[in-house]
């Protein structure tokens, strides 16, 4: 098979992918059509189907494995799909792993490091409800480490929510050490719960979308109140403490627009707000200039960062 992230604009494709959404939709001329995103191990690609009733056009749904065959075209400055035949591959015509995006780092390599962060952490309540919770409570853990980060964006991966919790933490622990109003205990616990309410905001793959819990709350919500349900479990927890931890999970995207309840009033809180911008940004260039694979210095405008991106090159 191709990869999607081998395709070209002008390119035949013929292969077999994984469906992740599908939806019917209309033209301005009352046409009917339907919407999908195809999905492979190396990204999402938008397909449109503007003949459904043809011959050659198979029922299938989401999350099917569909072999189809159409042509890559270019709209809006990204590439898409247009499908000419589509129909419902059996098993044994694909292997599952080549549609699902994976952390390139091991699993074992992340558990060390997320226990070697929670040890480090001296505060004996703090170190409780990080051991409660990462170590204690297996049925978590397997969710954690198998989960994404996003639905899209950045860190839309199996394992991308431990590789963002862990790259959070890291510049945490530094910002910590350099800067000694910081309290290192408070940031760092912050730092590795920050994201957890995404296990419950998103499913789990192929889905990898919104559950209705996630839609109506949000992970910060979500995060906030599963730090407020552990701290019940620990005798004795100060108040203070877990209004401090709390404050930072609801602060920890810095703007009443991106999400959070509260501004951050912490110091704490205001460096676990840059740790988490500053390492979803450069995920999200790592995984631009990946998908480009060198091919090109400039890689044109980009919505995210409202920006017309650039390769470095050489110095």
């Amino acid at each position: 098979m191709r990869f999607l992230n081998e395709l070209h604009e002008g390119d035949r494709v013929n292969g077999i992918y994984l469906c992740k959404q599908k939806q019917p939709a209309t033209t301005k001329n009352g046409k009917p059509y339907e919407n999908l995103i195809l999905q492979d191990k190396t990204g999402v690609i938008d397909g449109k189907i503007w003949d459904p009733n043809s011959l050659g056009i198979d029922d299938f749904d989401a999350l099917d494995y569909i072999e189809i065959m159409g042509d890559v075209t270019s709209f809006a400055g990204a590439m898409q799909l247009n499908i000419k035949r589509a129909r419902k591959a059996g098993e044994g015509e694909y292997d599952p792993a080549d549609y699902l995006p994976v952390s390139e780092n091991s699993v074992d390599d992340m558990q060390s490091q997320l226990h070697a962060l929670i040890d480090s952490v001296k505060n004996p309540y703090l170190s409780q409800l990080l051991k409660k919770l990462f170590v204690e409570d297996k049925e978590f853990m397997k969710v954690f480490e198998g989960h994404s980060a996003a639905k899209t964006v950045h860190h839309g991966f199996i394992g991308g929510l431990m590789e963002h919790t862990l790259g959070v933490t890291r510049l945490c622990d530094y910002m910590a050490n350099a800067y000694p109003l910081l309290n290192r205990d408070l940031l760092i616990t912050t730092a590795l719960l920050h994201d957890v309410g995404k296990t419950r905001e998103l499913s789990a793959f192929p889905m990898n979308d919104y559950t209705d819990e996630g839609q109506l709350l949000g992970h910060i919500m979500i995060g906030a109140q599963m730090v407020h349900d552990l701290v019940k479990e620990i005798p004795d927890f100060p108040e203070k403490i877990e209004n401090q931890v709390i404050h930072c999970i609801l602060a920890h995207h810095g703007e009443l627009e991106y999400g959070s309840p509260k501004k951050p009033a912490l110091a704490e809180a205001v460096a676990l707000n840059l740790a988490d911008n500053t390492d979803a940004r450069m995920e999200t260039l790592t995984e631009i200039f990946h998908a480009d694979k060198g091919k090109k210095e400039w890689l044109g405008y980009n919505r995210f960062f409202e920006s017309n991106l650039r390769r470095t090159g050489d110095i």
